[in-house]
C-alpha cells in the first residue's frame, strides 16, 4: 500500500552547520498538518523520487508546519544529498507523522540525551515537555559546537536555558563517567531517551538501564540492523483472512506478501521506520528491526514485516 502523500512547499531553509540544514515545510493547501506526538518521524519525497524519513524537530503544537533537518551523508544513497539542494519553494510531498518514539505519560522525570544529529527528535521532546512544564533535561553531546544544529536556539529559549546541557568535544573514554553523574538524578519512575550513533546509544542504555530498567530507556535508530531479513529457515505464514504464504529463505514476508497482491503500508523496508508493522496472533517473531521497543518485543503481538521472520515453523498474523 503506497503512503498517503501531502504536497508541501519549502518554507524556509536555515544551514545549521556545514553538513545539517533544517527544513520548514508547509502545506501548498493551506491547511494544518494533522496532530502528532513528540517524538514522531514523517517519509518525504525528495526530488529524485526517493522515500526518506526525517525525525520532526518542532514543536507538535504548532500544526502550521513541520520541521526537518537533513545531514548530508557522503555514503548515502542520495536521500539527504538530494534535500541540500531544495531552495524556499520548491514542492515536495509527505507522509502522515507516525511515533515510534514517545513520551511515557507517567514518568516522574524525562531524561533526553542526544549525540549529534540525533538531537533531532529529542528537540521536539523537549518542546512538548517545555510547554507541559515537566520535569526534564536535555544533555546534548557533539564534536564542536560547530558540528552542533540548533545550538543557538537551545541556547536562546527561556524555556530551555535551564534545562539544556550542551556537551563540546567529550572524549569517548570520559563519557561512561559524564553519563554516570547524571544516574543519581533518576528514579525508578524516570524514562531516559536517546538517538545517535550506535555505539553512542549503546553507552546510554548502559549507564541507565540499571536505574531506570531496560523497557523505560526508549531507543531511536537511524540505520538499519545489519543481519539480512532472508538469513533463517523458511516458514508459513497465515493471515487471519485464512490465506497461506510459504516465506522461503532469502525472501521477505512483505516481499512475498507483495507479490501474491496482498498490500501493506510500506516505507523504508529496512526495520527503522515501523510503517509495515503488523499484529502477531500465533508464533513467535523473530525481530530484526530497529523500530520496535523492548516491551514491544517482548509482548511479541507485533512485529515488522520488511526485515523479521520467525522462530516457529508458523505465523498467524493481522495486517494493521
Amino acid at each position: 500500500m503506497a503512503m498517503h502523500r501531502i504536497p508541501v512547499r519549502v518554507a524556509e531553509v536555515v544551514d545549521e552547520t556545514a553538513d545539517i540544514r533544517s527544513l520548514r515545510l508547509t502545506r501548498t493547501d493551506g491547511a494544518q498538518f494533522p496532530p502528532y506526538e513528540a517524538g514522531a518521524h514523517v517519509d518525504v519525497v525528495g526530488p529524485t523520487g526517493l522515500t526518506r524519513q526525517y525525525s520532526l524537530c518542532g514543536s507538535p503544537s504548532d500544526r502550521s508546519s513541520l520541521h526537518i533537518a537533513v545531514k548530508r551523508e557522503p555514503d548515502s544513497r542520495g536521500g539527504s544529498q538530494a534535500l541540500h539542494t531544495v531552495s524556499a519553494g520548491d514542492a515536495l510531498e509527505v507522509g502522515q507523522p507516525r511515533n515510534l518514539l514517545t513520551l511515557a505519560p507517567d514518568a516522574d522525570r524525562h531524561l533526553l540525551v542526544a549525540g549529534g544529529i540525533g538531537v533531532t527528535p529529542l528537540l521536539g521532546m523537549a518542546h512538548e515537555l517545555a510547554e507541559r512544564e515537566a520535569e526534564f533535561e536535555l544533555h546534548y553531546f557533539a564534536r564542536s559546537r560547530e558540528e552542533a544544529a540548533f545550538a543557538g536556539q537551545l541556547e536562546s529559549r527561556a524555556e530551555f536555558r535551564d534545562r539544556v546541557h550542551l556537551r563540546f568535544g567529550t572524549p569517548r573514554d570520559k563519557f561512561p563517567a559524564v553519563l554516570a553523574d547524571l544516574a543519581p538524578e533518576l528514579t525508578p519512575d524516570s524514562h531516559v531517551y536517546t538517538c545517535g550513533p550506535e555505539g553512542f546509544m549503546a553507552e546510554v542504555v548502559t549507564a541507565f538501564a540499571p536505574v531506570v530498567g531496560d523497557q523505560r530507556v526508549h531507543i531511536e535508530h537511524f540505520v538499519a540492523a545489519e543481519a539480512g531479513s532472508g538469513e533463517g529457515n523458511a516458514f508459513t505464514v497465515e493471515l487471519d483472512t485464512g490465506e497461506t504464504f510459504e516465506i522461503p529463505e532469502g525472501r521477505s514476508i512483505l516481499g512475498v506478501l507483495g507479490e501474491n497482491g496482498i498490500e501493506v503500508f510500506k516505507s523504508c523496508e529496512e526495520g527503522i521506520c515501523g510503517s509495515c508493522v503488523s499484529g502477531v496472533l500465533e508464533g513467535t517473531p523473530d525481530h530484526r528491526d530497529r523500530c520496535l521497543s523492548a516491551a514491544d518485543r517482548s509482548a511479541g503481538d507485533q512485529m515488522a514485516l520488511c526485515v523479521s521472520r520467525a522462530l516457529t515453523d508458523k505465523l498467524v498474523i493481522e495486517l494493521y
